[in-house]
């Protein structure tokens, strides 16, 4: 199992125990919408801890990964993603916590080639919408803290993986990257920033990114 994606195995659990602040349950819920597979899991997830309270039992720290191999042979998979009708271009979960749908959005020039909508914005948390023009690479930057990214349209790539539509990128202290725009089409991304980003690399490799060549 891959750091990335034990990373979003825990944001799962904390979604399915209620623990999530507004925006990063919006973005796992739509995340469940979007990907049948994760949607088993959850449910899974939270028919144990129906399980555990029924039972007055508690899982052992030092089973889960044991438990978690269990869980991805048992989870019941859907028949296909819930959430993203013609009527919608974003799940409900997330139109939800946005409030317009896509053609709604009122999006504004962050940089050339790139469109930002700010949703919500504290001392604590940071949620936006993100349009990128295909090929269009993000200013290479490093993180102060967690950075959650769903793929709402289009892909992206970066040093991680590639990241597809309905995917989750994780991004933590450990992470500096240059994320780069699939070229077939535009990217749309919701992402939730727990925690401001600083640029970096070389400055000429900035300037050209901020500029978008």
């Amino acid at each position: 199992m891959s750091l990335s994606s034990e990373r979003l195995d825990f944001l799962i659990a904390h979604y399915v125990s209620g623990s999530l602040p507004e925006p990063a349950r919006a973005l796992v819920g739509a995340h469940l919408e979007m990907r049948a597979s994760a949607a088993g899991f959850a449910r899974t997830l939270e028919e144990m801890a129906g399980d555990a309270l029924h039972d007055g039992e508690s899982l052992a720290v030092s089973a889960r990964d044991r438990r978690l191999k269990e869980i991805f042979r048992s989870a019941p998979m859907p028949s296909g993603p819930r959430g993203m009708g013609a009527a919608s271009k974003f799940p409900a979960s997330l139109r939800a916590y946005v409030g317009v749908d896509l053609p709604d959005i009122p999006w504004k020039l962050s940089l050339p080639g790139l469109r930002r909508h700010v949703l919500e914005k504290s001392s604590e948390v940071e949620a936006s919408l993100l349009w990128a023009r295909p090929g269009r690479a993000l200013p290479r930057h490093r993180h102060r803290g967690l950075e959650l990214t769903l793929v709402l349209e289009g892909e992206f790539h970066d040093q991680q993986g590639r990241f597809r539509k309905g995917d989750v990128a994780i991004a933590d202290e450990t992470v500096q990257h240059r994320p780069i725009a699939g070229r077939r089409g535009p990217c749309i991304c919701f992402l939730v920033l727990f925690a401001p980003i600083a640029l970096s690399g070389p400055p000429f490799r900035l300037i050209g990114d901020i500029i978008g060549i």
